[in-house]
């Protein structure tokens, strides 16, 4: 197959493309574009240690490599997966001997999180004596994965997965150069097919650009030119192309059918646009940002768990990934389509703050007021204020909004689920105050 001979060996089209410097890096431009912060301190020759957080595919890596080419240091990569102690202390040693005749190392981790807390504390006394300028990259949060005194020593640098324009953009360039990528080959690839494979690489670049060699290679024949269809692609790929333009008309028409049947306790049809989105490229973190808020919007109080349930779906795709990221988030789904529903809380607050943008900043009641020095007290400030704890079931019946708005109702329980139990609780205490009175 072309590219696999006597210019790149059998070195993989997304290897041979890394970018060569900061021009060519997609995608980023956030962080390394004219006049951002990390590209002036790369420019001027210094830059602080860093953790690199971001997705697989989103160019952490990449990004060690341009910042050591540019600084022009010595640069030495490792795995956390594949390298130990022995390994560590061995670096280290040489980049003493360098330092000493007057050359910096630049030291990448990839995966630092799969490092434990002994060995990440290992780094700790290298970083601050200036042995090493240190660069961890890692796909999970590092407040949790990273310990704290590392994490200290180091500015956290967030890299976000590729957009599908991006990855666009990407093979684009692999289809055209000459040297490092295919265009040396006739290839003629419908638009379409480069935006289903952006659609269906999850922001990776790797994985788009594995793909496209693929396909390639799926389709030529000696010398001939190269013909690549959406056919090709999805049986390449086994995938469907689906109708899903995220940024169009039918990625909102379909969020609304996910979440329009899950209010309507709907679980089949539910799990259907869930997997409608998942197979289509959709971000399953956007799903789940959406069944966070659902949670407290449309359920609420009547189950207290769906929040929990839809924050812990999250997390676990976070922690898990794709391809079985899936599963806790169709079982979160199920849990909330099933759950008793109710807005009133949603309802509520929307309530008052019609009445605090209508009638503005009204004072606070003296009762309730804090009273923290003599003057306060002897002007008023908390008089009268009634301890509910003092009371029977730990409700005194006081007043506690403005003059403006006494007696204002904005959280009305409904008659479902646990909420039911919360509305007769609070009448229960509002009859018993009425007969105090």
């Amino acid at each position: 197959m072309l590219k696999r001979g006597e210019k790149t060996g059998l070195v993989p089209l997304a290897e041979r493309m890394r970018p060569r410097n900061f021009e060519e890096f997609i995608g980023q431009e956030t962080l390394v574009g004219d006049g951002r912060p990390l590209k002036i301190a790369v420019e001027r020759g210094s830059i602080p240690s860093l953790i690199l957080w971001g997705p697989p595919g989103s160019g952490k890596t990449t990004l060690a490599n341009l910042i050591a080419r540019k600084l022009d240091v010595d640069f030495v990569s490792i795995s956390a997966v594949l390298s130990g102690v022995k390994d560590v202390r061995a670096i280290m040693e040489k980049a003493r001997e360098l330092k000493e005749k007057g050359r910096e190392t630049l030291l990448f981790v990839d995966e630092v999180h799969r490092f434990n807390k002994a060995q990440q504390d290992a780094f700790l006394h290298h970083i601050e004596d200036g042995t090493i300028t240190f660069i961890g990259a890692t796909t999970e949060n590092p407040s949790f994965e990273v310990v704290s005194p590392l994490l200290s020593r180091c500015k956290v640098i967030s890299l976000q997965g590729h957009s599908e324009d991006g990855l666009v953009e990407i093979m684009k360039g692999a289809l055209t150069d000459p040297e490092r990528g295919l265009g040396e080959i006739s290839i003629d690839v419908d638009p379409e097919v480069l935006s289903f494979i952006a659609a269906s690489s999850h922001g990776d670049a790797r994985v788009a650009l594995g793909a496209l060699e693929d396909l390639i290679n799926f389709r030529q024949e000696g010398n001939s030119p190269v013909n690549i269809s959406l056919a090709d692609a999805e049986e390449v790929l086994s995938k469907k192309a689906l109708l899903y333009d995220k940024g169009g008309e039918e990625h909102y028409n379909v969020i609304s059918a996910f979440i329009k049947s899950m209010r309507d306790s709907d679980p089949d049809a539910a799990l259907y646009w869930l997997a409608r989105m998942l197979e289509a490229g959709e971000d399953p973190l956007f799903v789940a940002r959406r069944m966070v808020i659902f949670a407290s919007e449309d359920i609420g109080n009547a189950d207290p768990r769906a929040i929990t349930v839809a924050i812990s779906a999250k997390d676990s795709f976070h922690f898990i990934g794709m391809p079985e990221g899936w599963i806790p988030l169709a079982q979160a789904v199920t849990y909330l389509a099933t759950a008793p529903k109710s807005n009133a809380s949603y309802a509520g607050y929307k309530e008052a703050v019609k009445d605090v943008r209508q009638f503005g900043g009204l004072p606070v009641p003296m009762h309730m007021r804090n009273a923290p020095t003599k003057l306060m007290k002897d002007i008023g400030c908390g008089k009268g204020y009634r301890y509910p704890h003092d009371y029977e079931g730990g409700y005194s019946g006081q007043e506690n909004l403005p003059e403006r708005l006494k007696a204002k109702s904005y959280y009305r329980p409904a008659d479902r689920g646990y909420e039911q139990r919360i509305r007769e609780r609070m009448e229960h205490l509002k009859e018993t105050a009425k007969r105090k009175d």
